[in-house]
């Protein structure tokens, strides 16, 4: 009979352990000497002592779940329990009863650390949708916008609660976006019905007024350009794209009927250069406006200013072009104010603007492959033609261009 501290191989090659409860039959070795069925089952104790040590290792170091550690560790038992090995069977059992209650301590302190982390994200997800609910009934558009989409990114982040809680919440917070979305929709789709009746209203102004642009009924029709213009400032602005057009259309309308009164009136050629004294004045007054600061406080200022204006009456011909587009441009100024602070609270804008300047880039694209071919073919009155349009067309493209960039891009 061979043996060790451990075990022993008696003369029919049954080999033994020793165990706190007596010996236990390991196994049978007929293969070869004692002392190698010795070792043979010494080395499967050793190696069973290293897979516990490894695994006491991953408890410790890992985030390795209870259950997966639960399931090791009744494997190795299940091992030891069979006593398939020579060695200190005992003492890997009490490692594997200290590592349970190893993993039961993790599993409970994880347990305390995921109900933490869960109240702090019900709290936090409480928190988004107050500030939702708030957010949405906010007129400022374009920052509460942003916020909210803001909101729904961290939301996102977030760990899910139970389902009960986190779909209430979910429904209120849903609820706040849709809500505000709604109210944007139906403010903007007012600015443009407004815009929209402010651009028929001036088409019947524009059609009266070249109606009138004939008369010769000089003190009546004066008149009646007046009331027309009161109108027109109180119609309100239409679409950008059309306010321009009708207005240069207006405008053009008093031009050849005040022209042909100037000509006829040409005794008044002294009070108009007294006119012009006066307009010299007041476009200085207006000019000092510039640049904007205050916009409420300049387009108060301006309208009492052209107000006076408008009363002074004409001024010579040739001096007109001059001081009214002195004028004009403070005035356009103020519109490019007013224009630049209802860009900011119209986030649709922006497509419109990059539609319109996509449209203009492929029509000066081809008018110039248009003039290549005019050229090429040895038209070159065609092609002279076709440049002036370019240049009109460059001009409202790079206008487009100017105003995309405000939109940051």
């Amino acid at each position: 009979m061979t043996s060790d501290p451990w075990g022993r191989v008696d003369e029919t090659g049954t080999v033994y352990v020793r165990t706190a409860d007596g010996e236990k039959v390991v196994g049978s070795w007929q293969a070869g000497s004692p002392e190698e069925a010795l070792a043979y089952f010494e080395r499967k104790y050793e190696g069973l002592k290293v897979e516990i040590g490894l695994l006491e290792r991953r408890v410790k170091t890992t985030d390795l779940s209870a259950k997966d550690a639960q399931t090791a560790i009744d494997h190795l038992r299940g091992q030891v329990e069979e006593h398939h090995a020579v060695g200190d069977l005992d003492a890997l059992r009490v490692r594997l009863d200290a590592l349970v209650a190893t993993v039961e301590t993790r599993r409970e302190e994880r347990k305390v650390e995921k109900a933490k982390q869960t109240d702090e994200a019900k709290h936090a997800k409480e928190a988004l949708v107050v500030e939702a609910e708030e957010l949405a009934q906010s007129d400022q558009w374009r920052s509460a916008g942003e916020r909210l989409r803001a909101l729904v990114d961290t939301w996102k982040g977030l760990p899910r609660l139970d389902r009960k809680s986190d779909d209430e919440l979910w429904h209120r917070f849903s609820h706040a976006r849709s809500a505000f979305s709604k109210r944007r929709k139906a403010h903007f789709a007012s600015l443009d019905a407004q815009r929209e009746d402010a651009r028929k209203a001036k088409e019947k102004l524009v059609t009266e007024a070249e109606s009138l642009s004939g008369s010769t009924d000089w003190g009546t029709t004066a008149a009646r350009y007046r009331d027309l213009m009161t109108e027109w400032k109180a119609a309100g602005r239409a679409q950008r794209e059309s306010e321009d057009d009708l207005w240069n259309r207006f405008r053009g309308a008093q031009d050849v009927f005040f022209a042909a009164r100037s000509e006829v009136f040409s005794e008044r050629d002294a009070e108009q250069g007294e006119n012009l004294k006066l307009k010299e004045e007041l476009t200085l007054e207006a000019e000092k406006l510039l640049p904007v600061t205050d916009l409420k406080a300049a387009r108060a200022a301006f309208r009492s200013l052209n107000e006076r204006w408008e009363a002074i009456g004409h001024v010579p011909r040739d001096a007109r072009p001059k001081v009214e587009g002195r004028m004009h441009t403070v005035e356009r100024a103020l519109q490019e104010a007013e224009e630049s602070e209802w860009r900011r609270t119209n986030p649709e804008a922006r497509a419109r603007a990059a539609g319109l300047t996509g449209q203009l880039q492929d029509a000066v694209d081809k008018l110039r492959t248009q003039i290549d071919t005019a050229r090429t073919a040895g038209n070159n009155a065609k092609a002279d033609k076709l440049g002036r349009e370019l240049e009109g067309r460059q001009a409202l493209l790079d206008q487009a261009l100017k105003g995309l960039e405000e939109f940051g891009g």
